[in-house]
């Protein structure tokens, strides 16, 4: 059993992360601003914070195997700069010694091998600040010299809220393009993203690599 901490774990992503986990019988350190929803919730100790507290990062994650960014970015309505937010959860996981799981986007992967990215293909002008965000975030990730071992996880183009989808347990991984379907579509429901992410957690096997997850 390894100990996770999950900020955002209140979000899309992160709550079905946090799910998943406790489903496998990890113990979970469950962080968002607002932690009502999470009160008394077996497996799941819940504290109330924020990623741009550094001294509370550091002394949540004292002592985790896994620390998880599923943070919204700042254009998405989270706190903090998606990219200013990583390095901090970077150096908390150094402290602990700890593994560093990112939720990322799928607007840096390539259409196809050679390019371009999903993000100068067309990408919609409403959401391109969010896409643009955490393209800053993964640059600054990859760029970081650290030693800690992490991995970013981009989902389908269609995750979120709006694509839940169920829980199937049949998916397939990728590296750095985008994962269809015979139809062209791409997509990853909430549940199996998070299969996928623990997976990764029980089992590693990117270290400081980028991969994605699609049907």
């Amino acid at each position: 059993m390894s100990t996770v901490v999950v900020f955002g774990a209140t979000g899309f992503a992160g709550g079905h992360i946090t799910d998943e986990l406790v489903r496998r019988g990890h113990k979970v350190i469950a962080v968002a601003r607002d932690t009502s929803s999470l009160a008394q919730r077996d497996g799941v100790e819940a504290r109330s914070g924020s990623v741009d507290d550094t001294a509370f990062v550091t002394e949540v994650a004292a002592g985790s195997d896994v620390v998880v960014s599923a943070l919204s970015t700042k254009a998405g309505g989270g706190g903090v700069e998606f990219s200013d937010a990583l390095t901090t959860l970077l150096a908390g996981a150094e402290a602990a010694g700890a593994r560093l799981g990112v939720v990322g986007g799928a607007a840096t992967l390539l259409t196809a091998p050679g390019g371009p990215r999903v993000l100068d293909a067309g990408f919609p002008d409403e959401i391109r600040p969010i896409a643009e965000e955490q393209a800053r975030g993964q640059a600054a990730l990859e760029n970081s010299g650290t030693d800690v071992d992490w991995f970013y996880v981009s989902p389908s183009a269609l995750f979120g809220r709006d694509f839940a989808g169920e829980r199937t347990g049949t998916f397939r991984i990728g590296d750095d393009i985008l994962l269809t379907n015979a139809d062209g579509t791409s997509t990853i429901s909430g549940a199996d993203y998070a299969i996928a992410f623990v997976d990764e957690i029980e089992r590693p096997a990117h270290h400081q690599k980028r991969f994605t997850v699609g049907y």
